[in-house]
Protein backbone atom coordinates (compact mmCIF):
# COMPACT_ATOMS: atom_id res chain seq x y z
CA UNK A 1 0.00 0.00 0.00
CA UNK A 2 1.60 2.94 -1.02
CA UNK A 3 1.87 6.26 0.99
CA UNK A 4 0.44 4.00 3.81
CA UNK A 5 0.81 6.09 7.17
CA UNK A 6 1.17 3.95 10.95
CA UNK A 7 0.17 4.78 14.31
CA UNK A 8 1.40 3.13 16.81
CA UNK A 9 0.99 4.54 20.42
CA UNK A 10 1.87 3.07 23.35
CA UNK A 11 0.22 4.04 26.60
CA UNK A 12 1.29 3.82 30.56
CA UNK A 13 -0.79 3.91 32.91
CA UNK A 14 -0.90 6.50 36.06
CA UNK A 15 -2.10 3.61 38.14
CA UNK A 16 -0.32 0.37 36.60
CA UNK A 17 -1.86 -2.20 38.63
CA UNK A 18 -5.60 -0.56 38.65
CA UNK A 19 -7.70 -3.16 36.43
CA UNK A 20 -10.29 -0.25 35.75
CA UNK A 21 -8.19 2.46 34.91
CA UNK A 22 -7.21 -0.03 32.44
CA UNK A 23 -10.30 -1.68 31.41
CA UNK A 24 -11.76 2.79 30.78
CA UNK A 25 -8.71 3.18 28.46
CA UNK A 26 -9.34 0.30 26.24
CA UNK A 27 -12.98 1.59 26.06
CA UNK A 28 -11.64 4.73 25.09
CA UNK A 29 -9.53 3.42 21.90
CA UNK A 30 -12.68 1.09 20.84
CA UNK A 31 -14.30 4.34 20.93
CA UNK A 32 -11.56 5.94 19.01
CA UNK A 33 -11.69 3.34 16.60
CA UNK A 34 -14.54 4.69 15.01
CA UNK A 35 -12.80 7.74 13.19
CA UNK A 36 -13.59 7.28 9.64
CA UNK A 37 -9.84 7.83 7.96
CA UNK A 38 -8.94 5.37 10.62
CA UNK A 39 -8.52 2.02 7.81
CA UNK A 40 -7.64 -0.39 10.05
CA UNK A 41 -6.71 -0.61 13.96
CA UNK A 42 -5.64 -2.95 16.18
CA UNK A 43 -5.61 -2.28 20.24
CA UNK A 44 -3.37 -4.41 22.07
CA UNK A 45 -1.67 -5.62 25.52
CA UNK A 46 1.97 -6.77 26.14
CA UNK A 47 2.46 -10.00 25.03
CA UNK A 48 4.11 -12.90 27.70
CA UNK A 49 7.08 -13.04 25.68
CA UNK A 50 10.11 -12.05 27.51
CA UNK A 51 13.57 -11.51 25.92
CA UNK A 52 15.78 -8.33 26.25
CA UNK A 53 14.82 -6.59 23.42
CA UNK A 54 10.72 -6.35 24.28
CA UNK A 55 9.67 -3.78 25.99
CA UNK A 56 6.76 -5.12 28.35
CA UNK A 57 6.15 -1.98 30.83
CA UNK A 58 3.41 -0.26 29.05
CA UNK A 59 -0.42 -1.12 29.65
CA UNK A 60 -2.01 -1.35 26.08
CA UNK A 61 -1.03 0.18 22.91
CA UNK A 62 -3.20 1.67 19.74
CA UNK A 63 -1.98 1.01 16.12
CA UNK A 64 -4.13 2.69 13.46
CA UNK A 65 -3.18 2.30 9.72
CA UNK A 66 -4.28 5.48 7.87
CA UNK A 67 -4.24 5.63 3.43
CA UNK A 68 -1.75 8.87 3.84
CA UNK A 69 -0.12 11.63 5.50
CA UNK A 70 -3.52 13.89 5.29
CA UNK A 71 -5.96 11.33 6.77
CA UNK A 72 -3.89 10.70 9.75
CA UNK A 73 -3.78 14.88 10.07
CA UNK A 74 -7.40 14.83 9.70
CA UNK A 75 -7.61 11.91 12.94
CA UNK A 76 -5.37 14.46 14.68
CA UNK A 77 -8.22 16.91 15.15
CA UNK A 78 -11.28 14.71 14.28
CA UNK A 79 -13.82 15.06 17.40
CA UNK A 80 -13.44 11.45 18.33
CA UNK A 81 -9.99 11.97 19.05
CA UNK A 82 -10.34 15.22 20.92
CA UNK A 83 -12.77 13.67 22.97
CA UNK A 84 -10.63 10.32 23.58
CA UNK A 85 -7.95 13.21 24.77
CA UNK A 86 -10.45 15.05 26.94
CA UNK A 87 -11.74 11.99 28.70
CA UNK A 88 -8.59 9.38 28.70
CA UNK A 89 -5.42 11.46 29.09
CA UNK A 90 -6.03 11.44 32.86
CA UNK A 91 -5.51 7.61 33.18
CA UNK A 92 -1.79 8.07 32.01
CA UNK A 93 1.65 8.57 33.05
CA UNK A 94 3.17 8.85 29.73
CA UNK A 95 2.50 7.96 26.02
CA UNK A 96 5.05 7.87 23.23
CA UNK A 97 4.31 7.44 19.21
CA UNK A 98 5.81 5.88 16.47
CA UNK A 99 4.71 7.32 13.71
CA UNK A 100 5.88 5.26 10.02
CA UNK A 101 5.73 5.62 6.54
CA UNK A 102 6.76 3.81 3.18
CA UNK A 103 10.87 3.56 3.07
CA UNK A 104 10.17 3.33 -0.38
Amino acid sequence: MKNLFVHHVYFWLKNPGSQEDLAQLLDGLNKLAKVETIQKHHIGVPAATNRDVIERTYAASWLALFDNAADQDSYQVDPIHLKFVEECSHLWSKVVVFDSVDAS
